[in-house]
């Protein structure tokens, strides 16, 4: 009897893990005005993002890099965009299907927003807001790469 209830206990483990692992978006994806693509990647037990390629990637005038012009912080709009972080602490929630908690940096304005993404597909829906998701903001990517 034991070994029968262990048996189904790991089963159990077993199959929820292989569906998280089934629909974990990590990968490149490249965002809906197709002028950057973010990879998606586990930081630990989370997912995080960065900018990986832009259509742009220097200024036409000084064929400089792009900086982080409007980051809040003065010391780091020297900073390329490439390989800029912009998405942080996401965690998969079971019950939702989605990954949540997370924040989204947006370098056009230099504001931070809470973020959650869900995958249908090979579309991502990630979605910044302010306080309530309900009032937030959805993009929607589309998978370039694995």
């Amino acid at each position: 009897m034991k070994t029968l209830l262990l048996s189904v206990l790991l089963l159990l483990i077993c199959s929820f893990g292989a569906k998280a692992q089934a629909v974990i978006p990590v990968g490149i994806w490249a965002d809906e005005t197709g002028e950057s693509h973010i990879e998606i990647y586990r930081c630990g037990e989370k997912l995080c993002g960065r900018l990986v390629w832009l259509r742009e990637p220097q200024e036409s005038n000084t064929g400089r890099p792009k900086a982080d012009l409007h980051n809040p912080d003065p010391s780091k709009r020297n900073m390329p965009l490439q390989n800029l972080t912009v998405l942080q602490n996401l965690r998969y929630n079971a019950n939702s299907e989605r990954w949540e908690d997370g924040e989204i940096y947006d370098p056009n304005n230099g504001h931070t927003y809470s973020c959650y993404m869900s995958l249908t597909k090979d579309k991502l829906e990630v979605k910044g807001y302010i306080g309530f998701a309900i009032i937030g903001r959805s993009h929607y990517w589309s998978r370039v790469r694995p």
